[in-house]
C-alpha cells in the first residue's frame, strides 16, 4: 500500500483486522481472499445464499465436515472454516442454516497414508490437494446430505488467481482506488 501497488492476496493468514483500513486508506486497489479457486468461492455463495433465504433449513440436523491437505499444512482449511464461522467471528453458513456447529469439530486429516489408502487420493496429489466433505444426517436418520469438492493439484487456484489479476486490472484502469475486492466479486463480473 505504501508503494501504490495494486496486488491479489489469496490465503487465509494475515491480520484482515489491519489489511482492510490499509487498503482503503491508500490509494491502492485489491483482491483479498482466503480462496481463489473461482468454482469452490462460487460453491460458497450458493451456500451462503441459501441459508440467508431458506435459515434454519437443516434444523436438528447432524453435521459432519471432513478436509484434506497436504501434510505440510498447519492450520484447519480455511475453505472449511468458513462455512462454520465468518471471518468476523460470527455465526457461519451451516450455523445459519439450523446446524450448531464449531471450528474445532472440522476433522483434519494430514496424513498421507489414511489419505492415500482411506479416502483414495492419488499418491501423486498427496503434496498438493483440497479435499473437503460436509455430510448433513437427519435426528431419525432417514435423511443424508452430502458437499463434496475434492481437488488435486493446484491449477484451480492458479486459474483463479489469473482471472483476479486480469480484474484487478480492470479496476486500475478505471482509477478505482482505496477499494479491497473478493473473489465473489471477481466470479460476479
Amino acid at each position: 500500500c505504501e508503494l501504490g501497488i495494486p496486488f491479489v492476496m489469496g490465503t487465509t493468514g494475515g491480520d484482515r483486522a489491519k489489511l482492510l483500513p490499509m487498503v482503503a486508506q491508500s490509494a491502492n486497489c485489491a483482491v483479498i481472499a482466503p480462496n481463489m479457486a473461482k468454482q469452490i468461492v462460487g460453491f460458497q455463495a450458493t451456500m451462503k445464499y441459501m441459508s440467508e433465504n431458506f435459515p434454519n433449513l437443516f434444523k436438528g440436523y447432524k453435521l459432519r465436515i471432513i478436509e484434506s491437505h497436504q501434510a505440510g499444512k498447519a492450520d484447519t482449511s480455511g475453505t472449511a472454516k468458513a462455512m462454520v464461522e465468518q471471518a468476523d467471528g460470527s455465526p457461519g453458513i451451516f450455523n445459519l442454516l439450523g446446524v450448531p456447529f464449531k471450528k474445532d469439530q472440522i476433522e483434519i486429516i494430514r496424513d498421507p497414508e489414511i489419505q492415500r489408502f482411506k479416502l483414495g487420493i492419488p499418491g501423486e496429489h498427496l503434496s498438493g490437494h483440497g479435499w473437503h466433505t460436509y455430510i448433513l444426517h437427519s435426528e431419525d436418520g432417514t435423511v443424508h446430505f452430502e458437499f463434496t469438492h475434492n481437488v488435486n493439484g493446484r491449477d484451480i487456484y492458479a486459474l483463479g488467481t489469473i482471472d483476479a489479476i486480469l480484474f484487478l486490472a480492470e479496476k486500475v484502469k478505471q482509477r478505482v482506488k482505496g477499494r479491497v475486492f473478493s473473489m465473489i466479486d471477481v466470479i460476479s463480473e
